[in-house]
């Protein structure tokens, strides 16, 4: 057994050190800490693109079993995802876009992922199928310490020290 679990490690460390480097700049990453469900956010990238429309990219970590087994059975019963993929449910990113003032948000794209990066589901919004939406933004929300960031108002949370896993994660083709 010993010898089996051993094997697993060195499989999962190989693969991990053969994912592609981070596309995030190390300096624009936020630990973002805790949120009330106790789940763990980072801001991953922030600023705006090059037409000049704001945005923000945060990651979140399943560190509270009870949303990360609703999420898991989300995945299996609105997508058809098998328990043994969904199950695998490492962290989930989302893409912000914000009006010119960062007062209002609309999701670009949302996607979860396993622990190696790889990609169980995704929805990207600005589609016939799945419009963006924009809505107000709730003070303390992570699309709202985005918003700041990606808006230069912001200095107040701490870089991260290397605890956010930095590989860029690839999108599924479908």
């Amino acid at each position: 057994m010993k010898k089996l679990v051993l094997v697993a490690l060195l499989v999962a460390l190989v693969a991990a050190s053969a994912a592609p480097v981070a596309a995030w700049d190390a300096t624009k990453q936020k630990a973002l800490g805790q949120d009330k469900n106790k789940m763990t956010w980072y801001l991953l990238d922030y600023g705006k693109d090059s037409d000049g429309v704001p945005f923000a990219i945060s990651r979140k970590y399943y560190t509270n079993t009870t949303i990360k087994n609703e999420t898991i059975e989300l995945l299996m019963s609105k997508f058809g995802i098998s328990p043994e993929v969904a199950g695998s449910l490492y962290f989930t990113e989302y893409g912000y876009e914000y009006n010119k003032d960062g007062s209002q948000f609309a999701l670009t794209y949302l996607r979860h992922y396993d622990m190696l990066g790889n990609e169980i589901h995704g929805t990207v919004y600005g589609t016939d199928d799945n419009p963006k939406t924009f809505a107000g933004i709730p003070a303390g929300s992570t699309p709202a310490k985005g918003a700041a960031y990606a808006l230069g108002k912001s200095t107040t949370a701490k870089k991260s020290t290397g605890a956010v896993p930095t590989k860029k994660v690839k999108a599924k083709k479908k």
